[in-house]
């Protein structure tokens, strides 16, 4: 048999998608390539012109190494460890209380506050520069790890709290009314019956949220001025400084401080994707 109209278009459609797909991964793969090349270059290549070519020797043990011990990247890498671990445990844990409260009790001023969550993720950050910067030097909290995790805690409350309290929301009800009915106190409810189904949720956000802690400059340049705070995001701008001009080093720093969320994604995969497309099948 011939093949229909309908059919040829589908070929043709699935034929242009195979075609696509390898070109667009490699025009967003590109700037990782580049900077990856760079980072095992010697720094002769830079000095002759070699920016784009293939790397004349492989520097790459050099480079790292004294991206490592010539720098303060290791205490840069342990202050974002130590920076986005507790924000991630705090958000999320706020977060799925919050949305419990919001996404199982029927209570007047239910919509509202949910409302005042979701208007919080609209407001643009650079408006609120200065006040926050000010009020963390008033609690004598600028430039410390503790106040970049209280704000960062505070900013991402909101989003977090949208994302459990629909999750929640299409979880089966008549598990909660039955335990209800057994007279299982909420906060058993909470901990034994509903937090159990959220582990897919938790998941996808716990990722989620530390990838943009993570990757954070904004506040970690305007919170934190010293490598006793700063953050990998911030602190490697420092390389600007002591290694002035040396693309190399500082394409070695960037790739290290982009290794660990890209690890924990890769970790976290099989319940990133759960959560994301449970609600969806539904």
């Amino acid at each position: 048999m011939f093949p229909t109209p309908i059919e040829k278009r589908s070929r043709s459609a699935q034929i242009s998608y195979q075609s696509f797909l390898p070109l667009a991964l490699i025009l967003w793969l590109l700037p990782l390539i580049a900077v990856a090349n760079f980072s095992i270059k010697p720094e002769a290549d830079f000095v002759n012109g070699n920016y784009w070519g293939l790397p004349s020797s492989f520097d790459m043990a050099t480079n790292y190494g004294r991206v490592f011990f010539e720098s303060n990247m290791p205490r840069y890498l342990l202050n974002s460890l130590l920076i986005t671990v507790p924000t991630v445990i705090g958000a999320v844990a706020l977060s799925a209380m919050a949305g419990f409260a919001l996404g199982v009790y029927r209570f007047k001023g239910n919509l509202l506050i949910f409302f005042m969550f979701i208007a919080g993720n609209f407001v643009p950050f650079q408006i609120l520069m200065v006040p926050v910067r000010d009020l963390t030097i008033d609690l004598n909290l600028y430039d410390t790890k503790t106040g970049l995790i209280l704000f960062h805690i505070a900013f991402q409350t909101g989003f977090c709290t949208l994302f459990m309290r629909n999750f929640i929301r299409a979880l089966p009800f008549p598990l909660i009314e039955a335990a209800r009915v057994e007279g299982v106190a909420e906060w058993k409810i909470f901990w034994y019956v509903v937090l159990p189904l959220m582990k897919p949720a938790l998941a996808a956000l716990a990722v989620l949220i530390f990838t943009f802690i993570w990757n954070d400059y904004f506040w970690a340049v305007v919170l934190t001025q010293g490598p006793d705070a700063q953050p990998v995001t911030a602190g490697i701008t420092e390389f600007n400084s002591q290694f002035r001009a040396a693309y190399h080093l500082m394409s070695a720093g960037s790739i290290v401080a982009a290794l660990p969320p890209v690890a924990m994604f890769f970790l976290m995969q099989k319940h990133f994707i759960a959560g994301l497309t449970l609600g969806a099948v539904k």
